[in-house]
C-alpha cells in the first residue's frame, strides 16, 4: 500500500515534479509519423507531460514541437500558417521555426531587431520507422534513442498504433505487468477443457494462480510467473518493464514475439498507449474456442471516431465510459467473462473504472501483485534519486532495451533466468521455434 505522498510522486508528471523530471530525461514516443504526413501539412495539437504544444513538419520536412501559445499575445499557434519553413501566427504574423526562433515579425518596423530577442519554447523531435519521438529534457547533447526492437525494423511501419486511455499512466501501464488477470478478464469463461491439451492456454486455465519471481534489471524490472505444465515441467510467462513506461507482455512464445508497448503520460489523467510491433508475431490474441467462448479478445478491431483536433481527440475508441464500453450482458453470460469486445477495451474499461487516478492508499495487494509493487518502487526510487543527482536508469545505454518476452516450457529443475538468456535477447532468429506449437 502506498501513502498519498508516494502516490503523488508516482503519478504526477508536470514540470518540476519528481516523476515529470524523470520522464523528461528520456525520449518519448510522441506521435505516429502519419499524423504529420508531409512538408507544410496541418499542425497538430500535442499534449505531453502536462504541457500543451504544437507539432508541425516544415517546408524542408524538418519536425518542430513548440509552445501552443504565441509569446506575443498568447494566441494559439494551432491556427498558424505552416509556410516557408516556419509556423506563422495569424494574429500579427509572428513566425517561428522548428527551433523556436522568431524568424519574422512583420508587425514591427523594418529597423526593429525585436524578433532576434524573442524565442518560443521548443523541444526536439526525431523520427524512426514511423514513430516521431520527442525529447523534453535539459540535455544540450541529446541522449540516444532506446534500442526498441520493432522500432528499429522497417516492418514496424505496419505495426505502429495508438490509443488514448482516460486515466493516469501508471494504472494504464500496470495492466501489462499483471499476468494473473489474463485468465479472468480476458479468458474468464474458458476452461482447460475448451482449449488444446498441453497448450499454453491449457496450462493457464488449468491453474489460474501462478507463482512469481521478480528481478530488477538494468533497464527496469522483469518477472517470471510459473505454473505446473506436465509432471516434470513448468509453464513460464516472462515479461518486461523498461524505464520509464515501456512494457513487453508475455504474448506468444518466448523468442518469437517482437513488440513493445509504450504508456506515455499525456497529463496526470490521460495516457497515450502506443504499440510498436511486427505483424507476424506469435500471439494468442483474439481467438475463440470450438464452443464459441471468447479467448482474450471476443473479436477483432474496434470502431474509432476520426481523430479530432483537440488535445484529447487523438486515437480514441468508440467504446467508452459514456456508453459503458458497449457491454453486452447477454454475451457476458455465455461468450465472454466481461461482455466487452476486444482485449484493449476490456483493459481500458477496468483501468478507467478505478478513476482517473487510482487511490492506492486503499488497495489490498497480494502475492500476485509482486511485479506491480516492485515496479512502483523502482520508479519512485529512480525519480527521487534523480533529485539527488543520480542519472536516470538506462538513458545512456540504449542497448539494454534489446529484450523480448513470452511463454516457455522449462524442466522443473531448470533455472528460469539461465535457461532463457538467449530467448530473451532481441534481434535473434530461432529457426527451431518456427514450427513449434503452444
Amino acid at each position: 500500500m502506498l501513502t498519498q505522498f508516494d502516490n503523488d510522486t508516482l503519478t504526477k508528471v508536470g514540470p518540476g515534479t519528481p516523476m515529470g523530471e524523470l520522464m523528461r530525461e528520456y525520449w518519448l514516443p510522441a506521435m505516429l509519423s502519419t499524423e504529420l504526413p508531409g512538408p507544410d501539412c496541418d499542425p497538430v495539437r500535442l499534449r505531453l507531460l502536462c504541457e500543451d504544444m504544437i507539432a508541425f513538419r516544415d517546408t524542408n520536412g524538418e519536425l518542430g514541437l513548440i509552445d501552443n501559445y504565441c509569446p506575443h499575445r498568447r494566441a494559439s499557434l494551432f491556427f498558424g500558417r505552416n509556410e516557408e519553413c516556419g509556423l506563422r501566427c495569424v494574429y500579427h504574423g509572428w513566425k517561428f521555426d522548428v527551433n523556436g526562433n522568431c524568424v519574422d515579425m512583420p508587425s514591427e518596423p523594418a529597423e526593429s531587431n525585436f524578433k532576434d530577442k524573442v524565442k518560443i519554447k521548443a523541444y526536439k523531435l526525431t523520427e524512426r520507422n514511423g514513430m516521431i519521438w520527442a525529447y523534453m529534457g535539459p540535455r544540450e547533447t541529446l541522449p540516444p534513442l532506446p534500442d526498441i526492437e520493432p522500432n528499429m525494423m522497417e516492418e514496424s511501419l505496419e505495426g505502429n498504433s495508438a490509443g488514448l486511455r482516460n486515466c493516469n499512466w501508471v494504472q494504464a501501464m500496470e495492466g501489462d505487468i499483471d499476468t494473473a488477470h489474463l485468465s479472468f478478464l480476458h479468458m474468464g469463461l474458458v476452461s482447460a477443457e475448451d482449449v488444446p491439451p498441453k497448450s499454453f492456454d491449457f496450462y493457464s486455465q488449468r491453474d489460474r494462480a501462478p507463482h512469481y519471481h521478480v528481478v530488477e534489471t538494468d533497464y527496469g524490472m522483469m518477472y517470471g510467473a510459473y505454473r505446473p505444465a506436465e509432471e516434470d515441467t513448468y509453464y513460464w510467462r516472462i515479461a518486461q518493464f523498461m524505464m520509464p513506461f515501456y512494457t513487453i507482455p508475455p504474448e506468444g512464445r518466448l523468442g518469437q514475439k517482437i513488440g513493445v508497448r509504450c504508456w506515455v503520460p499525456v497529463d496526470d489523467e490521460h495516457t497515450m498507449f502506443t504499440s510498436m510491433s511486427i505483424r507476424n508475431s506469435n500471439t494468442s490474441m483474439n481467438r475463440q474456442t470450438s464452443n464459441g467462448k471468447a479467448m482474450v479478445g471476443l473479436g477483432g478491431s474496434q470502431n474509432r471516431p476520426e481523430n479530432g483536433t483537440g488535445f484529447l481527440e487523438r486515437w480514441r475508441y468508440e467504446p467508452a465510459k459514456e456508453n459503458d464500453y458497449l457491454i453486452d450482458r447477454d454475451a457476458q453470460k455465455t461468450q465472454s467473462f466481461t461482455g466487452i469486445v476486444g482485449i484493449h477495451i476490456q483493459d481500458q474499461a477496468i483501468t478507467e473504472s478505478m478513476g482517473t487516478t487510482e487511490d492506492r492508499t486503499r488497495e489490498r495487494l497480494g502475492t500476485s501483485d509482486t511485479m506491480i509493487i516492485k515496479t512502483r518502487q523502482r520508479l519512485i526510487n529512480a525519480a527521487r534519486a534523480l533529485q539527488e543527482g543520480v542519472p536516470a536508469p538506462a538513458v545512456d545505454t540504449p542497448e539494454v532495451y534489446q529484450v523480448r518476452s513470452g511463454g516457455v516450457i522449462l524442466d522443473r529443475k531448470d533455472d528460469w533466468l539461465e535457461s532463457t538468456v538467449e530467448l530473451r535477447k532481441a534481434f535473434r532468429v530461432h529457426p527451431d521455434l518456427e514450427n513449434a506449437t503452444k
